[in-house]
């Protein structure tokens, strides 16, 4: 059972629900809870009676916008539809939690409902970038929970980007590059260089290879499986590859249909033109996880279309099968760094 934050996102509740339809139609074996509007939910869900008989609606009259600030959501944001799916893993009720809302307010409502792992100081987003390794991804963490991010931090994020890689995409011994100015060991701040230190002392306890420093060019290369990284710099270097991708995306459509000489050789490249189109295409590899937490969350774009919310989900549904929340505690504890607590429960203490 996923948990689906159906309000969250630029698009609206249609969005989302066209998403979760293609996500649906994928795994016959999965089953949804729809935090929102009971009626409004209802009523779109009453245009697919194949996915309604899947869901489960949970009525939150509220919803978190793009604008709030995170410290008002916090005051305020119980009864709203990200509140309700985050709740959702926390009792229990579902495995992984998925939204499109405000990302400062999600990380914020997950860490004070779910609570971080013990021994985790800043927990982080990793994303999947398209690369040439043999998983055809790799992992780079943090690109946006937090601007800051001292050598323990970065070695943290070393042990829980592994695990990611490990649990994720089935790399049993992960190679962990912290992103540079250059490779060589002089260079860059000294936070980055203890880091690397921290990073290859953990190397044998948490089950993966130090690669060293590596560069921005490194990011979608085969040299490495995970790359380590500040929220500030994760965070630009993300959005640089999205926007570069859908610029060769432009470029290419604006040069097969530039002539009808063009247009006749997209016609007999159209194989390849999709191929490659589908490679490039960062709604395929939408969503972001957040690591650290007593709970799995998925953070996907908020201008995601039908496309991007069903890539999201699907990421969700590999960590809920692959056993990834126990297998990132596990891996903690085995490192020294955290271990398995459950999150807290209605009435608890936060």
């Amino acid at each position: 059972m996923l948990s689906i934050d159906a309000m969250g996102g630029d698009s609206g509740p249609e969005a989302v629900i066209a998403g979760v339809r293609l996500a649906a139609r994928a795994a016959p074996d999965l089953n949804f809870i729809l935090h929102g509007p009971e009626a409004e939910l209802r009523r779109i869900l009453g245009q697919h009676p194949d996915l309604a008989a899947r869901c489960v609606i949970r009525h939150a009259e509220r919803i978190v916008a793009m604008t709030d600030k995170p410290s008002q959501v916090l005051r305020q944001g119980e009864g709203t539809s990200m509140w309700g799916a985050i709740e959702a893993v926390r009792d229990g009720s579902a495995a992984v939690a998925v939204s499109c809302g405000n990302t400062g307010a999600l990380m914020a409502m997950s860490m004070i409902r779910l609570r971080k792992l013990p021994g985790v100081n800043r927990p982080a987003i990793a994303c999947l970038w398209p690369s040439r390794g043999a998983a055809g991804f790799n992992v780079m963490l943090d690109v946006g929970a937090d601007v800051r991010a001292d050598a323990p931090d970065l070695a943290q994020y070393a042990l829980m980007g592994a695990a990611y890689a490990r649990h994720g995409l089935g790399i049993a011994a992960p190679r962990v590059g912290v992103l540079n100015v250059g490779t060589e060991d002089n260079k860059g701040r000294p936070e980055l260089r203890a880091a690397l230190d921290l990073i290859a002392a953990s190397a044998a306890a948490g089950r993966f290879a130090c690669a060293g420093f590596v560069e921005g060019t490194d990011i979608p290369s085969d040299r490495v499986d995970v790359i380590v990284t500040d929220g500030f710099t994760g965070n630009i270097a993300l959005k640089t590859g999205e926007g570069t991708a859908r610029l060769i995306r432009d470029f290419l459509r604006e040069a097969f249909s530039a002539s009808v000489w063009s247009k006749v050789a997209a016609l007999l490249a159209m194989t390849s033109l999709r191929r490659l189109q589908r490679r490039i295409d960062p709604r395929r590899v939408n969503g972001g996880v957040f690591l650290g937490l007593n709970g799995t969350v998925v953070k996907s774009h908020g201008s995601a279309d039908a496309t991007g919310v069903a890539a999201a989900i699907d990421l969700a549904h590999r960590l809920a099968r692959s056993g990834f929340q126990q297998g990132l505690a596990a891996q903690l504890l085995e490192a020294g760094v955290s271990g398995p607590t459950p999150a807290p429960r209605a009435g608890e203490a936060r």
